[in-house]
C-alpha cells in the first residue's frame, strides 16, 4: 500500500482539504463564500377538540404497546399520467417494508385508512390557521382548495396527506433582516413512528389527522443562527394565539439547506430549535465535501459512464474472524471500487466520512442494520491488516488506487445492497444528491429517503372548494394578538432582561406581563424577571395555565406588602398548588412587621457584629447584617431600602 493509499494519511489530510471550520468560529463571511442558503418548513399542531377531516378526538395519545388492532400494508409504485415512477416510491418499494399500524379504537376511524370519505374540514382549525396566517402578514386566499400531497414512507395509511394553502406571501422581522414567507397551509398530521427495524416499520395512528399548519419561508436565511432565529420567531408567533399544542412533537421543523454548486437537501423532523445551527452548518460542509469528491473523481474518470464496480460472493465462514459482527452472516460480498482510493475515508462531517453515506443507504434501502459493511480505508479494524490486502484484494484483482468494501447480511437483501452501493458511488460523480436526511442530536444527519419530486401534489377531487368570507377574515384580524416584533420591542423599552424574553414569548406570557405592569403597577424589570427567571425555574417546561399569578400579585398589592415576596411565593406555589395565599405566606416564613421595626434593628446588629470581630471590613458588616434581616424584611421592606439603610448605618 502506498502512502497515498494509507488510511491514516488520508484521514489526516482530507479534513484540511475540505476546510472544515467549527461552527463556533465560523463567520458570516464564511457562509457568504460558501453560498449558504436556508429555508424552513415549520409544522405546528393546532389545539382543537377533533381531528381535521373526521370527528375523532385530537391530542389523545396511546402508548406504543397499547392498541386494539393492527393493520398491515405494503408500498407498490404505480405509473403516473406521464408514464413515470416517483423516485421516492421506487426507493420505498426496494425496501420491501411491512408497514404496520397499531390502532386504538377511540382515536381512529375508517376515514384514516381511506375506507370512507373525509368529513367537512374542521372549521375551528381553519379559523386558527387563518389567525396565524394573518399574524405572518400573508394574503388570505379567497377560496381554499384541498389537495393531496403524496406521503410514500407509510406514515399516512392512504399514501397521501390532505392539505390546503390558507395564505401566501408574508413576512417576519428578525433582528437584522426581514424574511419572506412563501405560504401557510393547513393539513393533517401523520402517524407516530414506534420502530423501524429490518423490513418492519411500525406506527401508531393516534396522531394521524390532528390539524396542523405548515409555515414555509423563502430561502432567505443566510447563516445557521438566522435559521434558528426565524424558527423561534415562528414558534413564538403561533404560541401567541394560545391555540396550539406544545411539547415534543407538537412543533417540528424541516430545514432546507444548500450551498453554491450543491442542491437542496431537506433535514426532516428537527425536534429542537437549538439543533438547527449545528445541523445546517454541518450540512453546508457535507455538501462542500461531496463537491470536493466529485471534482476528485472527475479528474480520475473524465467519462463517469465508463466506471463500473466488481462484486464477488464470498464464503462467510472463511472470513468470520475478520468481520466486526458477532454472528456469521447468511451472505458476504466483496466489492471493488476502481479509482476510489481515499474517497471512502473522505471527511464529510465530524466523525463521519463518505463510507457512512454508503452504509446509511444500505441500512435504509436494503434494510440491513449496522454494522453492515467494512472498507479498506478504516483506521482501526481487523480488515486493514495484511490479511485484508492479501486475500480480499487478490480475490477482486484490485489495482493500486482502488478501494474495497465488504458487505454482509441476509441473502435476500444482498442484491439490493450491491445495487445501492453502486447507485451511491455513481451519485458521487454528480455531487450532492437530492435527499431527505434525518437529524441527529450531535449535529450530524443520516440518509432517510430520496427527496420527493415536484409533482407530488394534485387536486383532491373528493373535496369541494371552501370560500373564505372577507367578513370572517376581518373579524379574526381585529382580535389578533400583538405581533412578536412589537412584544420584543416593548420588552426592550421596559428594560425586561434579555435572557427573560425568550421564555416569556415561548410560554405566551406577554399578555400576563402587560397586565402585571400596566394594571398592577409592578416594576417592568422586576415583573419580567419574576416570569423569565423565577417562574421558569419553578415550572420548567411543564405546561399549564399560570394566569393565577395575577391573583397572587393583586393579593400582595391589597395587603400592601413588598413585591419581592412574590419570588419565594411563586416557587412554593408550584410545590403546593392547593395552598391558599395565607398558606403560601406560612411556607415562605413571612412574619408581618412594620418597615420602621425592621430598620430599627440595624444599629444593634452592627454593634453586635463589631463586638464579635476585632478586624473586619465594611463589606463584611453589610453582608452579615443583610443576611440576618432578609427574612424579617421579606414582604415588609424592599431589599433595596434595607441595603441602603444598612449602608448608612455602617458608614456612620
Amino acid at each position: 500500500m502506498s502512502d497515498s493509499d494509507n488510511p491514516a494519511n488520508a484521514h489526516a489530510a482530507i479534513q484540511a482539504g475540505v476546510g472544515y471550520v467549527p461552527r463556533k468560529t465560523a463567520t458570516r463571511s464564511l457562509y457568504e463564500e460558501m453560498g449558504f442558503r436556508c429555508g424552513l418548513e415549520v409544522h405546528q399542531q393546532l389545539k382543537t377538540a377533533q381531528k381535521l377531516f373526521c370527528r375523532c378526538p385530537a391530542g389523545r395519545y396511546q402508548s406504543g404497546d397499547s392498541y386494539d388492532a393492527q393493520l398491515l400494508r405494503h408500498m407498490r409504485p404505480t405509473l403516473s399520467e406521464l408514464g413515470e415512477y416517483d423516485g421516492t416510491a421506487l426507493m420505498e418499494f426496494k425496501t420491501k417494508k411491512n408497514i404496520i399500524y397499531r390502532i386504538k379504537g377511540e382515536t381512529v376511524c375508517t376515514y384514516d385508512i381511506d375506507d370512507t370519505p373525509q368529513f367537512a374540514m374542521n372549521r375551528e382549525a381553519l379559523t386558527i390557521a387563518t389567525e396565524i396566517a394573518l399574524l405572518l402578514g400573508t394574503q388570505i386566499v379567497g377560496e381554499l382548495h384541498i389537495t393531496r400531497k403524496q406521503y410514500l414512507d407509510g406514515s399516512i395509511p392512504t399514501g397521501f396527506q390532505r392539505t390546503a394553502i390558507v395564505g401566501i406571501h408574508g413576512e417576519i422581522l428578525l433582528a437584522e433582516k426581514a424574511v419572506r414567507i412563501l405560504q401557510l397551509s393547513i393539513e393533517e398530521d401523520s402517524c407516530r413512528e414506534v420502530s423501524d427495524v429490518g423490513h418492519e416499520r411500525t406506527y401508531t395512528t393516534d396522531r394521524l389527522g390532528i390539524p396542523l399548519v405548515e409555515t414555509v419561508t423563502y430561502p432567505d436565511l443566510s447563516t445557521p443562527d438566522e435559521a434558528a432565529e426565524a424558527a423561534q420567531y415562528i414558534r413564538f408567533l403561533t404560541r401567541s394565539t394560545g391555540k396550539v399544542n406544545v411539547g415534543i412533537g407538537a412543533t417540528r421543523e424541516d430545514v432546507n439547506v444548500s450551498i453554491e454548486g450543491g442542491t437542496r437537501v431537506e433535514i426532516k423532523g428537527v425536534q429542537r430549535i437549538r439543533w438547527i445551527p449545528g445541523l445546517t452548518h454541518n450540512e453546508a460542509f457535507r455538501q462542500k465535501a461531496l463537491l470536493g469528491i466529485r471534482s476528485e473523481l472527475l479528474e480520475r474518470f473524465p467519462d463517469p459512464k465508463s466506471w463500473k464496480l466488481l462484486t464477488v460472493s464470498l464464503d462467510p465462514s472463511e472470513y468470520q474472524a475478520n468481520l466486526p459482527s458477532d454472528e456469521e452472516p447468511e451472505a458476504l460480498h466483496a466489492i471493488n471500487l476502481p479509482g476510489f482510493a481515499g474517497i471512502l475515508s473522505f471527511f464529510t462531517n465530524p466523525g463521519r466520512c463518505f463510507a457512512d453515506e454508503i452504509s446509511d443507504r444500505i441500512k435504509v434501502v436494503a434494510c440491513i442494520d449496522k454494522p453492515n459493511m467494512a472498507h479498506s480505508e478504516e483506521i482501526d479494524t481487523r480488515l486493514t491488516d495484511a490479511d485484508w490486502s492479501r486475500r480480499i484484494r487478490d480475490v477482486l484483482s484490485a489495482r493500486a488506487g482502488d478501494a474495497q468494501i465488504l458487505i454482509w447480511g441476509p441473502k435476500a437483501d444482498m442484491a439490493t445492497a450491491v445495487e445501492t452501493i453502486e447507485e451511491r458511488c455513481r451519485m458521487a460523480f454528480e455531487g450532492v444528491p437530492n435527499e431527505t436526511r434525518k437529524a441527529l442530536a450531535d449535529g450530524t444527519t443520516v440518509f432517510e429517503r430520496v427527496l420527493p419530486g415536484p409533482d407530488r401534489m394534485y387536486p383532491d377531487t373528493d373535496s369541494a372548494p371552501i370560500p373564505i368570507d372577507e367578513a370572517v377574515i376581518e373579524r379574526i384580524r381585529v382580535a389578533l394578538p400583538r405581533s412578536i416584533a412589537d412584544c420584543s420591542s416593548q420588552m426592550q423599552k421596559w428594560g425586561v432582561p434579555m435572557d427573560c424574553r425568550p421564555f416569556i414569548l415561548k410560554r405566551n406570557l406577554y399578555p400576563l406581563l402587560e397586565k402585571m405592569i400596566r394594571k398592577e403597577g409592578l416594576n417592568p424589570s422586576f415583573a419580567g424577571t419574576l416570569l423569565g427567571h423565577t417562574l421558569r425555574h419553578a415550572c420548567g417546561d411543564r405546561p399549564g395555565d399560570v394566569e393565577w399569578i395575577l391573583d397572587v400579585v393583586r393579593e400582595v398589592r391589597k395587603r400592601e406588602m413588598e413585591t419581592e415576596i412574590l419570588k419565594p411565593i411563586l416557587q412554593y406555589a408550584f410545590a403546593a398548588p392547593k395552598a391558599n395565599f395565607d398558606g403560601l405566606l406560612n411556607r415562605v416564613g413571612y412574619s408581618p412587621a412594620s418597615e420602621a421595626d425592621v430598620l430599627a434593628m440595624i444599629p444593634g446588629l452592627i454593634e453586635r457584629f463589631k463586638r464579635r470581630r476585632r478586624r473586619t471590613s465594611e463589606h463584611a458588616v453589610r453582608d452579615w447584617v443583610m443576611g440576618r434581616l432578609r427574612s424579617a424584611a421579606l414582604g415588609n421592606v424592599s431589599l433595596a431600602k434595607l441595603a441602603e439603610s444598612i449602608e448608612e448605618g455602617v458608614v456612620q
